[in-house]
């Protein structure tokens, strides 16, 4: 269990890993579907172009939207695209590299699937097999004084073993059928790796700051978001426990006097060090009106994106300003115990 956990949380911390795995695995399950999925064509001319195409594009879908439904950076992207801009302002090209990055993860599934159905071959089959030239199969004597509605129902069983009587045009018009479901499946590979090569190799010949650019701040993005949440859940806890604490405190005073009076003085320092902490976490807001204001504030109007050095160093120089004032008032106090101290002797004669 604790491998698991550790899995997980190294997952967590690398955001990429965790959403490339979720890419594997969505293609592994949709392959698994696939070879477990029990295949009928329902034989019907009504029905067998509806099916065979339904097969083809209604499962890819419900993997592309899977794929968006299990990323997180969905949320990250909606929150940025629809937040006000307040102090911080929108970058589109940030926005649009999110979105691509989201939509290429998502699409290795819908690919996968696509591609495996039209090697296998059967829904090409349930679906084109009313359009087939019967006579270039051999045989078709008993197709000539057959109406069009007969002739339609006939070729509609041609995927249905048992329906269809004449097994060795069955054959022949399967393997065909097949074949040009397979030739498609290898265009459609093509297609794709063609694609995800033009894309690698296309994008070194633009700018490249544009690209780290984009990418630093969709980085950041996700980040400042985790690290918010990770505040909220520090200062929440905090915020509990010195709620609860006070509680207690004011419900049994008395038995709490009594207690610390029993204790020593080891778990008195360790409890004032404790509290020190928490209060320290609550970073001085201290009502739930002020913590309220500061999530919306958080959300209506986000800091700029700009530290201020300057008044860092400010605070610094008057840290330093200040131990050079407190020294030099020691001294005109007559505090000058840190100053070490020279003895003189006089001697007096009298001669």
């Amino acid at each position: 269990m604790d491998k698991f956990r550790m899995m997980f949380q190294f997952l967590q911390s690398n955001q990429e890993s965790f959403m490339n795995g979720i890419c594997g695995i969505m293609a592994l399950a949709s392959a698994q579907m696939y070879s477990t999925f029990e295949f009928s064509c329902p034989c019907m001319p009504e029905y067998n172009y509806t099916y065979g195409i339904g097969l083809l594009v209604i499962p890819p879908i419900w993997f592309f939207l899977l794929g968006f439904v299990l990323n997180n950076n969905v949320s990250v992207l909606a929150e940025e695209w629809k937040r006000p801009t307040g102090k911080r302002t929108k970058d589109p090209t940030v926005l649009r590299y999110m979105f691509c990055s989201i939509t290429q993860r998502s699409l290795i599934a819908p690919a996968l699937w696509v591609s495996v159905t039209l090697m296998d071959g059967k829904s090409f089959l349930c679906a084109f097999s009313i359009n087939l030239d019967i006579e270039k199969f051999g045989n078709t004597s008993f197709f000539k004084g057959m109406s069009e509605m007969e002739r339609s129902r006939l070729l509609a069983r041609i995927p249905c073993q048992d329906l269809f009587e004449h097994q060795e045009i069955r054959v022949a018009a399967t393997r065909y059928i097949k074949c040009i479901s397979q030739a498609c499946g290898w265009i459609f590979l093509l297609m794709i790796t063609f694609t995800a090569f033009l894309i690698r190799a296309i994008r070194p010949c633009f700018t490249q700051a544009a690209f780290l650019k984009t990418k630093y701040w969709s980085h950041y993005i996700d980040i400042e978001r985790k690290m918010f949440d990770e505040t909220c859940k520090e200062h929440a806890k905090s915020f509990a426990k010195v709620c609860i604490h006070q509680y207690f405190e004011n419900i049994s005073g008395e038995m709490q006097s009594f207690h610390r009076q029993r204790c020593g003085k080891d778990d008195s320092a360790d409890e004032e060090e404790d509290k020190r902490s928490d209060e320290d976490k609550l970073l001085g807001i201290r009502a739930q009106d002020d913590m309220n204001k500061v999530l919306w504030n958080w959300h209506t109007c986000k800091p700029a994106l700009a530290l201020k050095k300057d008044q860092m160093d400010g605070e610094n120089n008057s840290k330093l300003n200040g131990t050079i004032n407190g020294a030099f008032n020691g001294f005109a106090n007559g505090h000058t115990h840190e100053t070490e101290k020279k003895e003189w002797a006089v001697y007096y004669s009298k001669v």
